[in-house]
């Protein structure tokens, strides 16, 4: 069993690796460190942008190819290649998401409470 200590331990080198001390998947908001990952943009080979991902979203993210290592620097034109449509797939899941979000923000202004909703609002 893991003490509480090597928890403490295991949770602070984790926010460190992440570069945050409230880490969530910047896809589907999971916010338990255990999960989380970073995800390079463009590639490990290719870029050092990353976003934090949960292992799921990494996983749907990620092509073998992408991170496949590369015996030389590849060419400028190449690396903002990889970078731009990496950025474009991330963007495009993230994009996904907030257009669940923002319906289901809209169907429940419809039964919740003002100022948060529509119910009780008052008239113009």
């Amino acid at each position: 069993m893991i003490s509480d200590l090597e928890l403490e331990r295991r949770r602070y080198a984790a926010h460190r690796r992440l570069g945050s001390s409230d880490p969530r998947c910047v896809v589907c908001g999971e916010p338990d460190w255990h999960c989380l990952e970073l995800q390079h943009l463009a590639g490990q080979a290719y870029d050092d942008l990353t976003v934090i991902l949960c292992g799921n979203c990494h996983r749907k993210q990620s092509e073998p190819w992408v991170n496949a290592p590369n015996p030389t620097d590849p060419p400028l034109m190449e690396r903002v290649g990889k970078l731009a449509v990496g950025l474009a797939e991330f963007l495009a899941a993230l994009i996904e998401r907030l257009r669940q979000y923002g319906a289901e923000l809209l169907a429940g202004a419809a039964v919740c409470p003002w100022p948060y909703g529509w119910v009780g609002a008052p008239d113009d």
